[in-house]
């Protein structure tokens, strides 16, 4: 396949670029590089820095005799959005429009779209199901459901294919340990390293379904290369169970000192089944056996 992704020098989508490549895939990568890393990009890679939601016509002559676009570029976090609506919104809305529209001017068969379970906020049903009611609790939720009805409505209008993956707290190589994109794992990392205690929202009890980055990437070529879908269809991607944030912080081990909460929802657990029945995509990582192996390449 001739492959976009966009997003390409992030976390999630460098492990992607790599693991299309590996497969013998041709990749391009797009990316502003605001968050992302010029040295995640593999070499074997072609990239092009454009931001996505100021770049559309660039975008579009670019994107020419691509076969796939994996969608991974995005102002992530809870937390930011809520503090500047208006800068996520032009990215994770307005980016994800020009980038469908530029697929269907230049014929793309299929778009692969990284939404969040962040779309669920507090979730009335746990396992979480795909068609459990909505409640997004923040300006990022609220976008990427934005961003999955547009893949909808461009299967049904545009005969492009799309998929919306739901990803559950993703973590793994090459996540970051600072910044506003920081996930709990790195933050916690990052104290443990400074020697400085770990810092837990609220009484630490919200728990999260955390998934190991490979396991996305698989899901993501299988979203990719499945024939039996592609009208829009939306998947859970997550572990299928779930730990506290002060079993996390006791994993890493260290001491700990309870801040402020922030708005979140309580719990995430994912119900995959349907991902398994249909993507045949299973989760192959568990975080108590990775965070041993993440421990020591840090030297904590």
């Amino acid at each position: 396949m001739n492959c976009l992704v966009v997003g390409g020098a992030g976390f999630i989508g460098s492990n992607l670029v790599d693991k299309l490549i590996d497969e013998g895939h041709k990749v391009l990568v797009i990316d502003n590089l605001s968050t992302g890393k010029r040295e995640n990009i593999n070499e074997e890679a072609d990239f092009i820095e454009a931001d996505i939601a100021n770049a559309w016509e660039e975008i579009r002559i670019t994107i020419d005799k691509i076969d796939v676009v994996f969608h991974l570029a995005a102002m992530a976090r809870v937390q930011p959005s809520i503090e500047n609506p208006l800068a996520f919104n032009q990215v994770n809305v307005n980016g994800t429009l020009n980038l469908l529209q530029a697929c269907v001017d230049n014929k793309v068969k299929r778009f692969v779209f990284s939404s969040s379970s962040s779309v669920y906020g507090d979730a009335k049903e746990l396992p979480t199901k795909e068609n459990t009611e909505l409640n997004p609790m923040s300006p990022y939720a609220l976008q990427k459901l934005i961003g999955e009805q547009y893949c909808k409505l461009f299967s049904d209008l545009y005969d492009i294919e799309t998929v919306s993956l739901r990803y559950f707290n993703v973590y793994g190589e090459r996540q970051s340990l600072e910044g506003a994109y920081c996930l709990v794992m790195g933050k916690f990392a990052q104290q443990k390293l400074n020697g400085e205690p770990m810092t837990i929202r609220g009484d630490g009890e919200q728990k999260r379904d955390f998934t190991y980055v490979g396991d996305v990437v698989d899901a993501n070529i299988k979203a990719a290369t499945n024939e039996n879908i592609g009208k829009g269809e939306i998947f859970n991607i997550g572990n299928g169970d779930n730990h506290s944030v002060n079993q996390l912080a006791d994993m890493i081990d260290g001491d700990t000192v309870n801040v402020d909460p922030v708005v979140e929802p309580k719990e995430t657990l994912a119900d995959n089944t349907k991902a398994k029945e249909i993507l045949d995509w299973k989760p192959k990582t568990k975080i108590e056996t990775w965070i041993k192996k993440y421990k020591k390449e840090l030297g904590i």
